[in-house]
């Protein structure tokens, strides 16, 4: 055969490479739907990763068709040769081995395979007491990181390290270069799995596109220091465009950094920086945004100089099992620095920023809750009297004991309220001190068939406060409080379209009776709103939440559970209740002129919640009026996604009588196996109008993705804001941008998706 027609041997890549059809059913159905196929070592046990272990310490072995042995000299080997030391083998055409160096020179077309790669080339050379290995006109393949590649020269120095010269490589399959990294000498270190490249150019399709002099990159999950992508997009909040460029800090096993400074138009230079420490007890985390000029701030407000900031910080702490600290803190410049600069605080578009610390005990029986609480109003339409109450502190016990047959509970709480009333008269001046117990005293009963609960209470409040207007700031209040709750269960068997499956039958009664003074109005509001009813709410004793009204109430709620059971998945397929509430008083303790009623009944309240078939939910729950025979209020939403994800669809509808009513609709088509369609619109039909919307689109393959989307959400001033958010993600190399994330709280069920898009599980 002339050379013209000789035959290429196959790449490395091209060697383990299996089209789906041909992969064990357990690895193929773990591959995404827009990957043709994956790698498969050739020999069991080929595909581990890791270190190799020390060479010098293991044999050679050698084999060939023929050999030729000079005493205590050299060893010829020529066809089919197979050289093995540990995990580390070699096959060519013909092998010298040298025993007085340990060297040993292949020729090749040769294979190498070690734990975790496989390399191939025309000819090599290797050192049987160092392990070290030089190959000419090479391939590579690392299953780990499934990157491939090839160089003029591949030289293995140590067990885990590779060397590549003039060489390129990437995460695509084999025949697809749709990106590669070309540089003059790469080194790939599988035991740090870290790779390093000097004068790299990321390439598309063959064209270069950009050039780093240095580069550091991960192989595998472990984290390393370096660049991380640039990200870029357009938001009319943040003045148009931006451009990032992430700098990752590994700083240690249990603590890293992340900075990101960033240039955006109009704005100048921004920069934010997240930490992260994980200890033996917990993780806290550090998140800061700076702005030493923001040039479009200072022109849009009078008297600002442009400096603006943001921080976050968080922490938890297990100290044993029944001990347990936590702490988050918010706080920002201004009250437009979340929507005009933030890209990183865990905060969304809120009036307050919480900060709280506290430690908790979690007790069989018992908890004690224990902590400081403030707020920074972030929202110029909250007026001074509406404004949160800091927590100076705020303790709260819950305990139960048996007396034989009886129980004896104690739920408790006290607070100190603070703010800064100074612009403010009457109640709404008042601080100064609360302490709340309930001790109760209850019969529980329990049988298979049901339960019976009787108790009484005492709903006992004190009150110590400062500039209280109306007299003597201490007083008290008592509540004698009685309850019964009780439900029986009964359930049958049946069929369904030949399927099993159990139906329950749950009634349940509820009574309560609560002899509160109608006149409360002297008691100020510190944390305390009206409850909005619901079907929750009939089980409910007190119609208000918080401590400083507790509402008279004699009322009845009958209500009734029906369940449906598949008996051969154990899902529960259906779920329906509807109850209502009879009362025998009318209720007259109010807050803010709310809460009182004389109605003898209350609406209908309903839940019902469907899953037909796995990945369809069906939720609904609402009030009906008996007396108008109007719709009160009504949530209903439908959810779907198929078994991996790949599409995603939500239908939602929200009503409040003569107040609101909007619709969502979102999802995410494929139309491709590789191409899929991302949308969300809400609209509201009571200002007729678009109050928010999503459009974009995703494209995936096995080593690269893509995502561009337009998306636009009603701020506090009514208006429209409108950004373009982008993210590509080169497999094995990380992503640059920030969509996934907006995406996933628009779409239910993307982050799942997200999750999954690379086989991830």
């Amino acid at each position: 055969m002339s050379p013209a027609l000789a035959q290429e041997p196959p790449t490395a890549a091209e060697i383990d490479w299996r089209p789906r059809a041909q992969l064990p059913s357990d690895v193929a159905q773990r591959l995404p739907s827009f990957c043709a196929g994956g790698y498969l070592p050739s020999t069991p046990g080929d595909n581990a990763s890791g270190a190799a272990g020390s060479m010098e310490s293991q044999p050679l072995t050698a084999s060939g068709l023929e050999a030729r042995y000079e005493i205590d000299s050299e060893l010829f080997l020529e066809g089919d040769v197979r050289i093995q030391q540990g995990p580390f083998t070699v096959t060519g055409a013909q092998a010298r081995y040298s025993q007085a160096s340990g060297e040993v020179a292949i020729q090749g077309p040769l294979t190498s395979r070690g734990d975790g790669f496989l390399l191939t080339g025309d000819r090599a050379s290797y050192n049987a007491n160092t392990g070290y290995l030089d190959i000419r006109s090479a391939t590579f393949l690392l299953h780990g990181a499934e990157m491939r590649g090839a160089a003029d020269e591949l030289v293995r120095t140590a067990d885990n390290i590779v060397r590549v010269e003039q060489g390129e490589l990437t995460t695509c399959a084999p025949g697809q270069n749709d990106w590669s990294i070309v540089a003059s000498d790469i080194k790939l270190d599988q035991g740090e799995g870290v790779g390093t490249a000097k004068h790299m150019r990321l390439r598309v399709k063959d064209v270069p596109v950009f050039y780093w002099p240095y580069l550091s990159f991960p192989i595998d999950e472990r984290r390393k220091s370096g660049f991380l992508y640039p990200a870029f997009g357009s938001s009319s909040a943040g003045s148009g465009g931006f451009l990032s460029v992430p700098y990752y800090l590994n700083l240690g096993p249990n603590y890293d950094a992340t900075v990101t400074p960033q240039f955006i138009n109009g704005r100048g230079l921004f920069t934010e920086m997240e930490g992260r420490y994980l200890s033996q007890y917990g993780q806290s985390e550090l998140q800061f945004g700076y702005a030493g000029n923001d040039q479009a701030y200072a022109d849009n407000e009078p008297g600002a100089d442009g400096e603006r900031w943001g921080v976050d910080f968080s922490t938890q702490a297990t100290f044993n099992e029944y001990w347990i600290g936590y702490g988050d803190y918010s706080a920002v410049s201004d009250n437009d620095y979340l929507s005009d600069l933030n890209r990183s605080l865990s905060i969304s578009q809120a009036t307050h920023l919480q900060r709280r610390g506290g430690v908790r005990y979690l007790g069989e029986n018992q908890q004690l809750d224990a902590y400081l609480s403030g707020y920074q109003t972030i929202s110029d339409f909250i007026a001074e009297a509406d404004r949160p109450y800091s927590q100076l502190p705020n303790i709260q016990y819950r305990g139960v004991g048996d007396l034989g047959p009886v129980t004896l509970g104690l739920d408790s709480q006290y607070t100190f309220f603070y703010r800064d009333n100074d612009t403010l008269t009457g109640l709404e001046q008042a601080n100064g001190h609360r302490l709340r117990a309930i001790p109760e005293l209850a019969l529980p009963l329990r049988s298979v068939w049901g339960y019976v609960r009787p108790s009484v209470a005492v709903d006992y409040t004190r009150y110590s406060l400062e500039d209280y207007g109306l007299g003597d700031g201490d007083f008290d209040r008592s509540v004698p409080v009685a309850e019964w709750d009780s439900g029986l269960y009964f359930d049958r068997r049946s069929t369904l379209f030949d399927v099993p499956y159990a139906q329950t039958l749950e009634p349940r009664l509820y009574y309560a009776w609560a002899d509160a003074k109608a006149n409360q109005s002297r008691i100020p509001d510190f944390d305390t709103a009206l409850r909005p009813f619901s079907f929750d709410e009939l089980f409910r004793r007190n119609r208000f939440y918080g401590g400083d009204r507790v509402g008279d109430t004699n009322k009845l709620a009958m209500a009734v559970t029906s369940r449906f059971y598949d008996l051969v998945t154990g899902l529960e397929r259906a779920s329906v209740s509807l109850g209502q509430v009879q009362y025998f008083e009318d209720r007259e303790v109010t807050l803010a002129g709310e809460g009182a009623s004389d109605r003898s009944d209350s609406p209908l309240a309903g839940e019902m919640v469907l899953r037909p078939i796995a990945g369809l939910e069906i939720r609904t729950s609402g009030l009906w009026d008996p007396e108008t025979s109007k719709t009160e209020q009504s949530r209903s939403q439908l959810v779907f996604h198929s078994e991996e994800y790949r599409y995603l669809a939500s239908v939602g509808h929200s009503y409040r009588r003569n107040e609101f009513e909007q619709t969502d609709i979102g999802g995410v088509v494929p139309v491709t196996d590789r191409v899929s369609l991302i949308g969300r619109w809400a609209y509201d039909s009571q200002l007729d109008r678009t109050v928010g919307s999503l459009a974009g689109l995703e494209y995936n393959n096995c080593c690269w993705s893509v995502q561009l989307v337009h998306q636009n959400y009603l701020t506090d001033e009514q208006q429209l804001e409108n950004r373009v958010l982008f993210r590509v993600e080169l497999k094995g190399l990380g992503g640059s941008g920030g969509s996934s994330e907006e995406i996933s709280e628009a779409i239910v069920g993307f982050d799942e998706r997200e999750r999954r898009r690379f086989g991830e599980r």
